[in-house]
């Protein structure tokens, strides 16, 4: 009788770790585009540095998505983390739309759900393998 191996190839570190770095990244940028909100509101120069932001925001979310996708393929990891990221790139675009529209009333909402949003995938991806 032949013994055949029954352990599963492990998923390679180094996705997981660029989307934890990310994630964290892109909580910070969140958590950036709510401060220069209040700025917005507040000094003459908010305006500018909350468009800035917000592009620096999208960037970020596009670099999520990029590595969930990642540790996906070619990194052999879970697809759990694709879905979350894409929605927050999406929502992030439609917030950017409705701002520049200024639809406040809904603008705002979104934002404060993109953060909860970014800190819930936050803690996803801190989460053990086994837990998440």
């Amino acid at each position: 009788m032949t013994a055949t191996s029954t352990t599963a190839a492990r998923p390679a570190a180094w996705p997981i770790q660029t989307l934890k770095a990310v994630a964290v990244l892109h909580v910070v940028a969140l958590l950036v585009q709510a401060i220069t909100a209040g700025m917005l509101l507040s000094s003459p120069g908010g305006r500018a540095l909350h468009g800035a932001s917000a592009m620096a925001l999208a960037v970020i979310g596009l670099l999520h998505l990029v590595a969930a996708i990642l540790v996906w393929r070619p990194g052999g990891g879970s697809a759990r983390f694709i879905g979350p990221a894409a929605g927050l790139l999406l929502f992030t675009i439609v917030a950017a739309v409705l701002g520049v529209a200024h639809v406040k009333t809904v603008h705002l909402p979104l934002g404060v759900l993109l953060f909860g949003g970014g800190v819930a995938q936050l803690i996803r991806v801190m989460a053990r393998p086994g837990r998440a």
